[in-house]
């Protein structure tokens, strides 16, 4: 009987030892891998209309697009899933969601508060709150400056070449070169400015996911500080107008709102009257104005920067 129970606890501390070991290994191994998400190589994809909460968006190839808005960004919630081309989400790695631009394609997303700009792989679709016009990973929004305040307001602008030759690369069009030296992130300060932690900051960035193409190469992933002038205020456009007469009325119905304007705009060859409340001082107040402008009957209002 004693044998029996010796045997017994004897079984028990060794099931209990091999259950901690197992336990050590998967933690140690998590540890190593840094629990990254399996990679994807996702496909080309421009996309048909589609409609969320209301309001329809047109996907198309636009290599002329340039605009200033807000930008937000997203992480954890969505680390691992699948972006909208079948690529992994790693909220650590510098992405993108567009609304309506390929995927994939390459834009250069510039702070207007900081003057930092980045070169940036669009994958994905979004963001679809709050009339931003972008949605960057988190390893984006901290190479731009803005993860702590969740918002900034920048401009948007196209690579149409490398945005070209991606997809190319993406469709089976271009051959795909071995990938060549980790990419160097510099925040180099201004001439007699100083820089987030006061001195130039060198920080290393793991090797860009993009396909490398025969010619040219693909830029380096590098953050660049340069002036910025402008584009600093926000306002509410309620709507655009070909005929300055029709303009003119939206205005005469929005001055109850607050201060009011006509911003005329050249897009090719046509002109256009583009009506706007504000400006409101920060991105807050602009979501403030924003509600208050949609409720008033106008669902298309968005905020825009100038």
């Amino acid at each position: 009987m004693l044998n029996s129970k010796i045997a017994m606890a004897a079984s028990l501390i060794f099931t209990l030892t091999a259950c901690a070991e197992t336990q050590l290994a998967l933690h140690t191994a998590k540890k190593l891998t840094g629990s990254q998400p399996a990679q994807s190589k996702g496909a080309y994809k421009v996309g048909k209309p589609y409609k969320i909460k209301g309001t329809w968006y047109y996907p198309a190839v636009n290599y002329g697009y340039v605009e200033k808005g807000v930008a937000s960004w997203y992480g954890p919630q969505f680390h691992g899933r699948k972006t909208a081309n079948g690529e992994i989400f790693d909220m650590n790695v510098v992405s993108a969601a567009h609304r309506t631009l390929p995927m994939p394609s390459v834009v250069r997303v510039t702070n207007l508060k900081n003057g930092r700009s980045l070169r940036i792989r669009v994958n994905d679709r979004g963001p679809f709150a709050k009339s931003r016009i972008i949605d960057l990973s988190r390893r984006a929004a901290q190479l731009l400056g803005y993860e702590r305040s969740g918002t900034a307001l920048v401009r948007v602008e196209i690579i149409a070449d490398e945005s070209r030759r991606m997809a190319a690369v993406a469709q089976g069009k271009a051959k795909i070169l071995p990938s060549q030296t980790p990419a160097k992130v510099e925040i180099a300060s201004l001439p007699g400015s100083v820089s987030d932690s006061g001195a130039n900051v060198r920080v290393a960035e793991p090797p860009v996911t993009t396909p490398r193409v025969a010619s040219p190469n693909i830029p380096k992933n590098t953050v660049k500080l340069s002036p910025v002038t402008g584009g600093k205020k926000i306002y509410v456009q309620a709507g655009s107008f070909v005929y300055r007469d029709l303009a003119a009325k939206m205005q005469k119905l929005l001055n109850p709102l607050g201060p009011t304007r006509i911003v005329e705009a050249v897009i090719g060859k046509r002109r256009y009257f583009r009506v706007q409340v504000g400006p409101a001082s920060n991105v807050s107040q602009g979501d403030e104005l924003l509600n208050l402008v949609i409720a008033s009957g106008y669902p298309k209002a968005r905020l825009v920067v100038d």
